[in-house]
């Protein structure tokens, strides 16, 4: 109870010198309080007063960033951000996101391992070719919790906006099995088989798929036989919650099914099994809720400062992975959208956007914390925080300018 007070603390004085004297947009204020909060112990520990960040990290030891996000927030932030997406549309645009989050992903992921893997020596910095393959799939998804929040803001065409939302919230379940089959493969030292991966991929996203469209009919059921506000938010607070808790028992992709139970009940369960009254209440709901967890992660992120292992020789590599992720990025979505134009049909210069607004976010810092402690893991994890920093204060505040000139007629 007292970490939890104390990151809320935090999380809302953040958010308040924000709105108050700052004006970013809040998930990229409330993280850049934070990280300036985390450099000032650190400066400290320079100076010879070590104790503040000594607590400052005891602090960040008593939470488990990887669990609290991937089995406590991450089902709420994904249905939540799944609740207001239109069906509709987002169908009309199913197999541009289905390129860019299955097949992009895949290639994504392994162009940016072994370029990683090549290339990281010329900066003085090794790392085997297991983890850089583990970095390449925990950095290639787009983080939704992230995108979603920040690429509103862009004044992009409905279209792209659908694009780019759409390809964040089922990259995911991609991203996490790749990662999954490259850590099974470090720690067994076999090199997992096509059959194998497609195997674990067919069960983990279309498992969780399935889930979702079951899970999701039946809350929707649920609602549409009572109204009563109170007792449907709770029905979908448990469909959130325990729907995520079974989807793991199951061994399908928890983050893939809350995006479908999200989809169903956002369309099919707010159009036709709730009163007005229901859907005021349960919109509010939601929304403040995602508001106020998003507002926390991003604190989280910041403060994570504390237990990164920085040095001045890191620097180089850091520069040059963020160089490599950004031209793979860029390459994984203008290639489709040049060779399939017309299929595509989104405005000139939207590989630009799509490229710019292919932001990273706290899965990828939960995944490079779930691996094996050791040496080449605080490597990972050093590139991926610093992928993740650049990521979300750099493009997620030019966002808006890039989508402006990109799209510019």
């Amino acid at each position: 109870m007292d970490i939890a007070a104390a990151f809320l603390g935090i999380t809302a004085l953040a958010a308040y010198l924000n709105h108050k004297f700052i004006g970013l947009p809040t998930t990229i204020g409330v993280m850049a309080l934070a990280l300036v909060l985390s450099c000032i112990p650190l400066g400290l520990d320079l100076f010879g007063y070590h104790w503040l960040r000594a607590y400052g990290e005891g602090l960040i030891e008593d939470i488990d960033f990887s669990e609290v996000l991937m089995q406590g927030m991450l089902s709420i932030l994904l249905f939540a951000g799944a609740l207001h997406v239109d069906l509709s549309e987002l169908r009309a645009l199913r197999w541009q996101i289905a390129v860019l989050a299955l097949i992009g992903t895949a290639i994504s992921a392994a162009g940016i391992g072994f370029a990683v893997f090549y290339l990281l020596p010329l900066a003085g910095l090794e790392l085997p070719l297991g983890y850089c393959l583990a970095f390449g799939a925990l950095i290639s998804p787009t983080d939704p919790i992230a995108v979603i929040g920040i690429i509103k803001s862009a004044d992009a065409p409905k279209n792209l906006e659908l694009v780019i939302a759409g390809e964040s919230l089922f990259n995911d379940g991609v991203g996490v099995v790749l990662f999954a089959l490259v850590i099974g493969m470090v720690s067994t030292g076999e090199t997992p088989s096509v059959v194998a991966g497609g195997t674990l991929l067919l069960q983990e996203a279309g498992g969780g798929i399935l889930f979702g469209l079951l899970l999701g009919y039946v809350t929707f059921r649920m609602l549409k036989s009572i109204d009563s506000y109170q007792e449907e938010i709770l029905i979908t607070i448990a469909a959130v919650i325990g729907g995520y808790a079974l989807a793991n028992r199951l061994h399908v992709s928890g983050p893939l099914a809350m995006v479908v139970v999200g989809l169903v009940i956002g369309n099919h369960g707010r159009a036709l099994a709730m009163s007005d009254t229901t859907r005021m209440h349960l919109d509010m709901f939601w929304e403040l809720l995602d508001a106020i967890l998003n507002c926390v992660l991003f604190v989280l992120i910041g403060l994570e400062l504390l237990m990164i292992d920085f040095s001045i020789a890191i620097f180089v590599p850091a520069a040059l992975v963020i160089l490599v992720t950004l031209l793979i990025r860029s390459l994984v979505v203008a290639t489709p959208l040049a060779v399939f134009k017309g299929f595509f049909a989104l405005p000139r210069g939207s590989w630009q956007v799509l490229s710019w607004g292919g932001l990273r976010g706290g899965i990828s810092v939960a995944l490079a914390l779930s691996l094996p402690d050791g040496p080449s893991r605080d490597v990972v994890l050093t590139l991926t925080y610093c992928v993740v920093i650049f990521s979300i204060l750099v493009q997620g505040l030019t966002i808006g300018p890039v989508t402006r000139r990109a799209l510019r007629p």
